[in-house]
């Protein structure tokens, strides 16, 4: 379906700079594409590392002219609002190009976009992103698609410059599906490692020796790599927003639920996350699931905000 090139020079629109698409987008500048942008607050798009991008007024004004759409916006509804609300980008795109979604969605609205822009003869491919802020930023994601397998490959160049390693998977959806085991591993991973610094702390251990020693041995993983010195800290500096990290268990426990699987950790995380959603904690990183444990009782406490 798509007979767009995508070798650096392309004209690109990529709309939602947040803690992912912005860095993604410098990199997609830096690598030589003519970015066209557009986020929601539009503050983002005058940001200098983006020198040399044009900004947009709309979703529609973004992708006129552009071989391609990279998307990096928050949820279902904002993909949804992109394409196809009031100024959407989905009438404006031309036949014969891609759009490359980067959001981690459900995989039925994956499907749904993928449709409605085929029927306007727009080839769609999922495309939701793993790695963190320091991954978007290094250019080193892992990007897990679902489309046609000529969509992928249009898309490929692209995707090789804000990512490490690419995977396909199959139809459009199953990028999404495997977002949503990642969330499960993610989920158990950051709450693992907040128990093992809540112990250590009541144990009254020497909590940097103990991480530096436990990162080299069968413990080790991103977060404890990525995210302990943060709860030691309990500072808790943004690299994916714990509120949607929720909504992004949210579709896991549907996808569990459609098949009659109980997901009892992702289950008691969910609701962890959600108690601290409660308490203002809703755009603080995913690591402040070390909240939701007693605080380390052998050092003077910072007032919580």
């Amino acid at each position: 379906m798509t007979g767009c090139d995508l070798r650096p020079e392309s004209r690109l629109a990529f709309i939602g700079l947040g803690a992912l698409g912005l860095p993604m987008a410098v990199n997609l500048r830096a690598a030589g594409y003519r970015l066209r942008v557009h986020t929601r607050s539009r503050a983002a798009e005058s940001d200098p590392s983006l020198e040399g991008s044009s900004p947009a007024d709309s979703p529609a004004a973004a992708v006129r002219g552009c071989a391609a759409l990279l998307l990096c916006v928050s949820d279902d509804a904002a993909v949804e609002s992109v394409l196809w609300g009031e100024q959407g980008a989905g009438p404006a795109l031309e036949e014969g190009s891609l759009v490359i979604d980067c959001s981690t969605i459900s995989p039925s609205t994956a499907r749904t976009m993928a449709e409605r822009l085929a029927q306007r003869g727009i080839a769609y491919v999922d495309a939701p992103v793993t790695g963190g802020t320091e991954g978007a930023k290094a250019g080193t994601l892992t990007v897990l698609c679902g489309g046609e397998a000529a969509a992928v490959e249009t898309a490929r160049p692209v995707l090789e410059v804000i990512g490490g390693s690419i995977h396909h998977f199959g139809d459009v959806g199953s990028g999404q599906q495997v977002k949503a085991v990642n969330q499960v591993l993610v989920a158990g991973s950051y709450a693992a490692v907040a128990e093992a610094i809540a112990l250590g702390q009541h144990l009254q251990l020497p909590m940097e020796q103990v991480v530096d020693a436990l990162r080299q041995g069968a413990a080790g993983s991103w977060a404890l790599e990525h995210r302990s010195q943060a709860m030691l800290n309990d500072a808790y500096p943004l690299g994916f927003k714990l509120a949607l990290h929720h909504k992004d268990l949210g579709i896991a426990l549907d996808a569990a639920l459609q098949t009659g699987l109980k997901l009892p950790i992702t289950e008691a995380v969910h609701a962890q996350e959600q108690s601290l959603m409660d308490a203002g904690l809703g755009n603080a990183d995913v690591s402040a699931l070390r909240r939701s444990l007693a605080a380390n009782p052998h050092q003077p406490q910072p007032l919580r905000e």
